[in-house]
C-alpha cells in the first residue's frame, strides 16, 4: 500500500511526539520538515531520517509530492497555513485549534468542502483508552441515559512553568480556548453536538508575574477573561457545564463526570493538566449498587468507586511520551477506505463555535444557538492499524 507522504510545519517541541509515533505507521512517510530557520530543519530532518529539510512552510505547501500538511505553528498562524494548504490541494491536520478564529475556520472548512479534501484536527486524547472505554460504558447503557456531564480544569496559570508564556493571555488564547479543546472534545466525543449554550467570566488579574525561565521577572498585559463558565445543552437531550481558569490556586474538582439515570463516570486526576489530557488513567464507576447515602443511618463503608478495567489501546498516562498522532493516522486510513475519521474537522469547528459562543454570551448575557453540527465519531475499533504507539 503506497503511504501517503506527510510535511511538517512547524518542529517546536511537540512534534517530536508526532514523528515517533508517525513513523510506526506504513500508511504515512513523513516527507519534509519545515522551521522558520533552515538549520533547525535540518537537524530535525537528521534527527529522525526525514527526507527533506524546509526554511519555510510554503515549500512544504508549494511541493507536489506531498499529500497531508501537519500543521504544528503556533495557534496564531493555523488558519493562513491551513488555508494555504487546502488551496494548494492539501489534506491536512493541524494542532488545534482548527483555526486563529471562528471566520478562519468557516474558510478552513468550506475550502476542505469544495475541493474535496480531508481536514483533521488534535486532540486525538478521546481516541485512547481512558475515553474509549468510557464510551463503552454509555454505549452499553451502564449508566443508563445520560442526564448531564460536567468538565473542569482550574489551575493558576502558566506563567509559573512555560519559558513563555505570553500568548496564552492575548486575544485568541486564555484557558477556554487553550486547555478547554481537550475536555469540550471528550465531551463531544461522547455526548455528540451542541444545540445551545451560555457562559460567564472574569478576568481576576490585570497583570500576571513571570515566576520562572528566561522571562522571570517579566509582567503579562492580560487581555481575556481568564474565568470561564460554560453551560450546554446537548442535542440527546444532556446538560453538561465547562469550568476552565488560570486564577485558581488549587482544586478539588473532578477532571470531568458524566451522570446517567443509573449511575455516574467519573475521571479524577489529581493534576489539573491530566485529565482528558491524557491518553490513559483510570474510569470510576458508580452506580445505584454503591450508592453512598442508600438507607438511614448512613453506613461507613469504603470508598465505592469501582476502577473500570481499561481493555481499549493507547493508554499513557505521560505528557512527554504519548500517542499524539493517532488521529492523523486515522485519517490516512480514512482516506484509503473513503470513509469518516474521527478527529474530524467538522468536530473541531463545532467545538471552536461552541467555546467562541461561551465567551459570547459571557459579553452580552444571551444563550447562543450552535449552528455547526457534526457527526458523533465511530467508536475505536479493529478498523484502526495493529501496531500501537
Amino acid at each position: 500500500m503506497k503511504p501517503y507522504k506527510v510535511g511538517i510545519i512547524g518542529i517546536g517541541d511537540i512534534s517530536d511526539k508526532y514523528i515517533k509515533n508517525l513513523q510506526k505507521y506504513s500508511i504515512v512517510e513523513i516527507h519534509a520538515c519545515a522551521s522558520r530557520g533552515l538549520e533547525k530543519a535540518k537537524k530535525v530532518a537528521e534527527k529522525f531520517g526525514i527526507p527533506h529539510a524546509c526554511a519555510s512552510a510554503q515549500e512544504i505547501i508549494e511541493d507536489p509530492r506531498i499529500d497531508i500538511v501537519l500543521n504544528l505553528t503556533p495557534p496564531g498562524m493555523h488558519s493562513a497555513y491551513n488555508i494555504a494548504a487546502l488551496e494548494a490541494g492539501k489534506h491536512v491536520y493541524t494542532e488545534k485549534p482548527l483555526g486563529s478564529d471562528l471566520e478562519g475556520a468557516k474558510e478552513i472548512m468550506r475550502l476542505a468542502k469544495e475541493k474535496n479534501l480531508f481536514v483533521g484536527c488534535a486532540p486525538d486524547t478521546f481516541m485512547g483508552g481512558r475515553l474509549q472505554t468510557v464510551r463503552s460504558l454509555l454505549d452499553k447503557g451502564v449508566i443508563g441515559d445520560v442526564i448531564g456531564a460536567g468538565a473542569y480544569c482550574l489551575y493558576h496559570g502558566v506563567e509559573t512553568f512555560h519559558p513563555s508564556p505570553f500568548f496564552y493571555y492575548k486575544k485568541g488564547a486564555g484557558p477556554l480556548l487553550d486547555i478547554g479543546p481537550y475536555y469540550m472534545t471528550a465531551l463531544l466525543s461522547l455526548l455528540g453536538p451542541v444545540k445551545r449554550c451560555s457562559g460567564m467570566a472574569r478576568k481576576s488579574f490585570l497583570k500576571r508575574e513571570i515566576t520562572g525561565g528566561p522571562h522571570n521577572g517579566e509582567t503579562i498585559d492580560v487581555e481575556v477573561d481568564t474565568h470561564i463558565m460554560g453551560n450546554m445543552e446537548f442535542h440527546n437531550g444532556a446538560i453538561a457545564n465547562i469550568i476552565t481558569s488560570f486564577d485558581v490556586w488549587d482544586s478539588e474538582m473532578p477532571r470531568m463526570e458524566i451522570y446517567g439515570t443509573k449511575g455516574t463516570i467519573c475521571i479524577n486526576d489529581p493534576d489539573p493538566l491530566d485529565g482528558p489530557n491524557l491518553f490513559g488513567g483510570p474510569v470510576l464507576l458508580r452506580t445505584e449498587k454503591e450508592y453512598r447515602w442508600a438507607g438511614f443511618p448512613r453506613q461507613e463503608t469504603p470508598d465505592p468507586w469501582i476502577e473500570v478495567p481499561i481493555e481499549h489501546r493507547f493508554t499513557s498516562t505521560s505528557h512527554a511520551e504519548n500517542s499524539r498522532g493517532i488521529g492523523l493516522v486515522d485519517m490516512a486510513i480514512a482516506m484509503k477506505k473513503n470513509r469518516p475519521h474521527r478527529a474530524s474537522g467538522d468536530m473541531a469547528f463545532h467545538s471552536l463555535e461552541v467555546m467562541t459562543r461561551i465567551l459570547d454570551s459571557a459579553k452580552d448575557g444571551q444563550f447562543h444557538t450552535i449552528e455547526s453540527t457534526f457527526v458523533k465519531p465511530e467508536a475505536m475499533d479493529k478498523d484502526f492499524p495493529d501496531r500501537e504507539i
